[in-house]
């Protein structure tokens, strides 16, 4: 919570070249933002990017041309600025950067923010969140940004705090407990600052939690409203939960991002994730509303207006965290106020944004079913282009191997159920698209969406534990099949659900974009490479390599007739990208040059197999007996979001470690890395591993 007025820019090249510039930031004032009006932040964004999606529709579009097809391949570093936390094995780099007038504002997954002066990189100041270790949900430690008004900084933390920064120190304005974490509740999504409001949505789906969305007054951080995504007694949709028990008290419908606002309708909108147990439907009958629903509700008030079930009763995690993005375009003849989000189903959801109606078909079908899960008759199949494969063509290697494979059956379709014995679909966990955030441009009406072609083995538990906040409850386990995962990048017409373009790519597309009026797609990539592509086609135009995964979203502005591009290269846990700590800015007079290949970890970047964290030498050997109690606490750092507390798999996908093999494999494997599994012999020494082999063997194996 210091103010730090001086700071040391640092420039990582690999193979140990480290070029360190100290520049000055005396007395440099940082200017306060405004209480921003609506048009404020509905405007397309230039000088300044002052919400996180580039104004409350959500649509990280740029009206900006000074970089365009021709001239983007001259852009280069301007500069690269360490934050010096953030990069630790269980960290994810994915918040958006906010500009305003000369500072630039972000936060990194260890819930540290930093001002930092947009010519320089200097840091102006820094407040360190400090969460609770214990709290956040079990797939790593993220923030997805933060939000300026009223000349303050507002920062959503992984325990569920909410802390109001002045703008201009770093200092705490005020700061509240928005939900206690000890009842599974987190916060992962960049806030959003609208008519004196402060709006966040709760993550905690598979904590045993009851999912929110509460709106908090800026000034002072008084609640303002709460809307429960699971309704109880007496609220609507209540109805579409069991009456006799209290499985809506654990009930999920988590909100992974940003909502947008339509200021003209009053209404704000955001999606929700899956209900809990996420794969135990059986416990839960009924359509459980809101879970993975796009949801209206009044901006000023939070009473709901309107929403609309992408998923009846999901089983299968195919919740909503790709955030929803308001359009205006003409659909059958006539001018339409639009919405679109895509889900980790894969598909778009296109609808009318006064009313919930679909603007192009969505049709009811029958699907296979499994009476044990409780499942629905049918499912929603919107009419159009799905993003990715929703079934399996060819069945993956150790397919149809009861009960040590997953068999393919239905084709592996989507919505195939399941129990206890592990079935294989598409999409897997990853979906479709998961968090990173979709384009739109208003010009061609194109949503530019990034997204993963997985197939993943469903199963449930055999004995659902009994639901308790803040553990686990997920109600089964999903894992990864023996066949490698595709990136998809597509470009979808929205006034259509046709796809224009789309592209695969040997690794996850796990990044969020931003469009631009000058032609330009950027998107970053798991290898380190930040990419501008054509707009029009997906051709790549230009790429830079920086020193860990980019995952997140660039922001781009007009600083003095010199458009800027920004970006945190933080990495990803489930990108398998390497981590970082790194702010780089780009300008067309920018000096530095790309970095070599293998200058970042990651498939295809040099850094052996699912890259690794930061810029530093392999840890020490050292000798001494095995310590389970220390293996504990680095599984929980290190494995627990891929692999899953009990070791039999987790949300990204990782194969079980309670099968039987012996610790000297798990120990040798963690060191040097797997398919998607990061080499953490460049950041464990052999004894740590040592020790997490040792509690597997020891205490999850033996649990089984």
């Amino acid at each position: 919570m210091r103010a730090v007025l001086r700071a040391t820019v640092v420039a990582i090249v690999p193979l140990a070249l480290v070029l360190a510039v100290k520049l000055e930031a005396a007395d440099r004032k940082i200017a306060a933002a405004p209480a921003f009006s609506a048009r404020d932040l509905t405007q397309l964004p230039q000088r300044n990017w002052i919400t996180n999606g580039g104004n409350v529709l959500n649509q990280r579009y740029s009206p900006l041309t000074l970089h365009n097809r021709g001239n983007v391949k001259d852009l280069k570093a301007l500069w690269r600025t360490s934050m010096g936390s953030g990069a630790l094995p269980n960290n994810s780099g994915q918040a958006q950067i906010l500009h305003y007038e000369g500072t630039l504002y972000v936060i990194n997954g260890a819930n540290d923010v930093f001002a930092l002066d947009v010519d320089s990189g200097a840091i102006l100041w820094t407040y360190h969140g400090n969460p609770d270790p214990k709290a956040g949900v079990p797939m790593g430690r993220s923030s997805r940004g933060v939000a300026i008004g009223e000349g303050k900084v507002f920062v959503a933390q992984l325990d569920a705090r909410l802390v109001a920064l002045d703008q201009k120190t770093g200092k705490v304005a005020w700061e509240i407990v928005a939900e206690p974490w000890q009842k599974g509740f987190s916060l992962t999504s960049a806030p959003l600052y609208y008519n004196g409001l402060v709006i966040v949505g709760f993550s905690g789906g598979e904590m045993a939690s009851r999912g929110k969305v509460k709106a908090f007054r800026a000034k002072d951080g008084k609640e303002a409203w709460t809307f429960n995504t699971v309704p109880g007694p007496g609220e609507p949709g209540h109805e579409t939960w069991p009456q006799d028990g209290n499985a809506w008290e654990f009930g999920g419908a988590p909100v992974w991002q940003t909502p947008a606002v339509d200021p003209d309708l009053g209404l704000v909108y955001f999606s929700t994730g899956n209900p809990g147990p996420d794969l135990h439907g059986g416990v839960r009958p009924g359509d459980n509303l809101y879970s993975v629903s796009i949801v209206a509700v009044d901006a000023k008030t939070g009473k709901y207006r309107w929403h609309f079930q992408q998923v009846h009763h999901d089983i299968w995690d195919y919740d909503s965290p790709n955030p929803v993005v308001l359009f205006d375009a003409e659909i059958g003849g006539k001018m339409r106020k639009g919405l679109v989000e895509v889900s980790k189903t894969g598909w778009a959801y296109i609808l009318d944004r006064e009313t919930g109606q679909p603007l192009i078909g969505i049709e009811e079908k029958p699907v296979m079913q499994e009476p044990r899960q409780a499942t629905s008759a049918t499912q929603p199949f919107p009419i159009g282009d799905a993003i990715v494969p929703q079934s399996i063509d060819i069945p993956p290697e150790g397919s149809s191997i009861v009960p040590s494979g997953a068999s393919v059956i239905n084709d592996g379709k989507i919505f195939t159920p399941f129990w206890t014995d592990p079935i294989a679909m598409k999409p897997g966990t990853m979906g479709g698209a998961n968090w990173p955030p979709s384009s739109y441009d208003p010009e061609s009406h194109l949503l530019y969406v990034c997204a993963t072609d997985r197939i993943n083995s469903f199963s449930t538990q055999a004995e659902l534990p009994t639901p308790k906040a803040n553990d686990v409850y997920m109600g089964g386990r999903f894992v990864q099949t023996n066949a490698d995962d595709r990136g998809i990048l597509a470009a979808l017409d929205v006034r259509t659900n046709k796809l224009a373009w789309r592209q695969q790519w040997r690794e996850i597309c796990y990044s969020g974009s931003v469009v631009t009026a000058g032609g330009l797609l950027f998107v970053g990539r798991n290898d380190g490479r930040l990419t501008a592509l054509d707009k029009s086609n997906g051709k790549s135009l230009w790429e830079f390599r920086t020193d860990a995964g980019v995952n997140t979203t660039v922001t781009t502005f007009d600083w003095n007739g010199d458009q800027r591009v920004v970006v945190h290269a933080g990495g990803g846990v489930f990108a398998g990208a390497q981590r970082g700590d790194g702010i780089w800015m780009f300008s067309l007079k920018g000096t530095m040059k790309s970095l070599p290949v293998g200058g970042a970890g990651g498939p295809g970047g040099g850094g052996g197999p699912g890259g690794a964290f930061g810029a530093r030498a392999p840890a020490q050997a050292e000798t001494r007996p095995v310590s389970v109690d220390h293996g504990r606490q680095l599984y929980a750092e290190a494995c627990v979001a891929c692999h899953g507390e009990q070791g039999d798999g987790g949300h990204g996908g990782g194969p079980s470690l309670v099968a039987g093999q012996p610790a000297e494999t798990i120990a040798g494997i963690a060191k040097t890395g797997k398919n998607n599994m990061p080499p953490f012999g460049r950041v464990y020494s052999d004894a740590d591993l040592k020790d997490v082999a040792g509690y597997v063997v020891d205490v999850l194996a033996k649990k089984k």
